[in-house]
Parts: structure tokens; C-alpha cells; sequence
């Protein structure tokens, strides 16, 4: 459930505030006078509250918040079914369900789509079968399997554009914004938990001799035979991307200096290439950057060591 894209709290609180306008336009204008105005100025006076809390700590809240705020969501329109007073009112909540699912799709991982969407599912039809109207059911049941395709389909397009948009083309590895990205993550987490935090930096011996000498079919090849050789010797948690050209970067989460040399070793046997590499370990105030900066000494010290050697 935590698997999570970039950019829905803001606009999850946009979403919010169109549902307190909304919200306030039925308690302002009523369809009839068994409206439930007292709920629906609760709802918009929630819906208010919601989007400025998400707008303005967007930068601070973490997965767990975009996941309550949507829950939160399904649970409110649950209650609206519940409460509404005409078969319409019950259908007409289509479009928000949709919505709700799309969003969800986009911006979760397909399997926490699918769990929101199913509790959605559950609530509203819960509330809708404790309504006082009938005569709604078939057109529910169209809205219901409406939500779940959308949800599907935009599941899997966004899942394909997302892996297509962090994904290095030729190896398959992550792109550098992509490893960027997840360790950053990573090693956010390593200083908050006090584990270490290991990056290293791999740069090709002599790769432009092999494009040359052989073609540059021969070094693509090259690329992609050491990035299925090195990916056999990871561990799931660690992150193995190309970071342009013919070099990789790597992050070792709960891995020491010590760790990321066996590691190393490890991988100078899985492929007879020649290569060299800089590592740096987290300390405490430490930031992606500074790591990146001193795996780069650390690495043009070694290839200036194979120079002299």
C-alpha cells in the first residue's frame, strides 16, 4: 500500500476543494426539501478544511496521508448514498466514484488502487442499499463495473508510462532520475533509522576503445550483458541504474564500507569486463549529493592508481 507516484496531494487537495464547492452549492440550492443541507454543509466545510491541510503541508506528508485523504473520500461518499433522497441522487454520485478510481489508478501502485477502489465499492453500495430510494440497481450496477474498467485501464497505462519514464531503454536498469529518486528515498530512511547507507559509482576501463575497435553494437552489448550479470548479485533492496554513457551507480541500503567491498568483488567475478568504482558511505547530515560527490573522488582516485599502475 505504500508504493506511491509523484504529485497527488496537490492534486488530491484540488479534488477536495471541487467536492466543498459542490458540497455547498446542493446545501445553498437544494433538490428537494428532504435534502440532507446539514450533511452536505458538514461535507463542505470537511471538503474546505481537507484541501488547505493537503495544499499546504504537500511537501511534508508522507504516503500514508494521500492514502487516508482517499479513504477518507470513499468514506464521505458512502454516506452521501446513504443519505440521498432520490434514486438519482444515489446514481449521480457515478462520476465522483469514477473519479476517485482514476485518481487512484494514476497515483497508487495497481494493487492499492485495486484495495481502494474495492472499499469504495463497498461503502457507497453499502450506503446506497441503506437508502431509502429504490429502483436504482441496474443503474448502479453500469456505474460500479464503469469504475472498475477505468480503474484498471488507467492502472496499466500509467503503470507502463511510469516504468517507461524510470527505466533506462537499452539495459533495462532505472534511469539516473529514477535511481535518483528511489535513493533518495533510501537514504532518508537509512539516517532516520541510524543503518548505513552505502552508494557506488562504476565507470567502464576503456569503453570507447571497444565502440571503436568493434562497433557500437558491441559496447550496447557489453552494457547489457553487465547489467543482467550484476543485477543476478543484488539483493532486491538494492538499486542498480545506468547513470549515462557507460556508467552505472548503485545503492546498498543496510550496507557498510566493509559490505559494499565484498560486494564489489562479487561483481568483477560475475563478468570479465574491466571497470572501476568509487564508493561513499553515509554519514550523519549527509545528502544524496555530498555521496555522489565523494563516490566520484573515490572512483577517479582508482582509475588514476590504474594509470600509474
Amino acid at each position: 500500500m505504500h508504493s506511491l507516484r509523484p504529485g497527488g496531494i496537490a492534486l488530491l487537495s484540488l479534488l477536495y476543494a471541487v467536492s466543498a464547492v459542490l458540497c455547498a452549492v446542493g446545501a445553498l440550492v437544494p433538490v428537494s426539501d428532504r435534502s440532507p443541507v446539514a450533511l452536505l454543509w458538514g461535507l463542505a466545510g470537511l471538503g474546505a478544511v481537507g484541501s488547505a491541510v493537503l495544499w499546504l503541508r504537500r511537501d511534508r506528508l508522507g504516503p500514508w496521508a494521500l492514502h487516508a485523504a482517499v479513504l477518507l473520500a470513499s468514506a464521505e461518499l458512502g454516506l452521501l448514498a446513504w443519505r440521498s433522497v432520490t434514486a438519482v441522487g444515489i446514481v449521480g454520485l457515478g462520476p465522483a466514484m469514477v473519479t476517485i478510481g482514476v485518481f487512484s489508478a494514476h497515483f497508487f501502485s495497481r494493487r492499492a488502487a485495486r484495495v481502494h477502489v474495492a472499499l469504495m465499492l463497498v461503502l457507497t453500495t453499502a450506503g446506497a442499499l441503506a437508502a431509502v430510494p429504490t429502483g436504482f440497481l441496474p443503474l448502479w450496477l453500469t456505474t460500479v463495473v464503469t469504475v472498475v474498467l477505468l480503474t484498471e485501464a488507467q492502472s496499466r497505462v500509467s503503470g507502463d508510462l511510469y516504468r517507461a519514464a524510470g527505466t533506462d531503454p537499452l539495459t533495462g536498469l532505472a534511469n539516473r532520475r529514477a535511481w535518483q529518486v528511489a535513493a533518495d528515498r533510501g537514504l532518508a530512511h537509512a539516517l532516520r533509522s541510524d543503518e548505513p547507507f552505502t552508494v557506488v559509482l562504476i565507470d567502464l576501463d576503456d569503453f570507447k576503445a571497444i565502440n571503436d575497435r568493434a562497433g557500437h553494437g558491441a559496447g550496447d552489448a557489453l552494457l547489457q550483458g553487465l547489467a543482467a550479470a550484476w543485477t543476478a548479485q543484488l539483493r532486491m533492496s538494492d538499486l542498480l541504474g545506468r547513470y549515462g554513457g557507460d556508467e552505472f551507480v548503485l545503492s546498498l541500503p543496510s550496507t557498510d564500507a566493509a559490505r559494499a567491498a565484498d560486494l564489489l568483488a562479487r561483481l568483477r567475478e560475475a563478468h570479465p569486463a574491466g571497470w572501476s568504482a568509487g564508493t561513499a558511505t553515509a554519514g550523519p547530515g549527509d545528502t544524496l549529493a555530498d555521496l555522489l560527490v565523494r563516490a566520484d573522488t573515490d572512483l577517479y582516485r582508482e582509475k588514476r592508481r590504474k594509470r600509474g599502475s
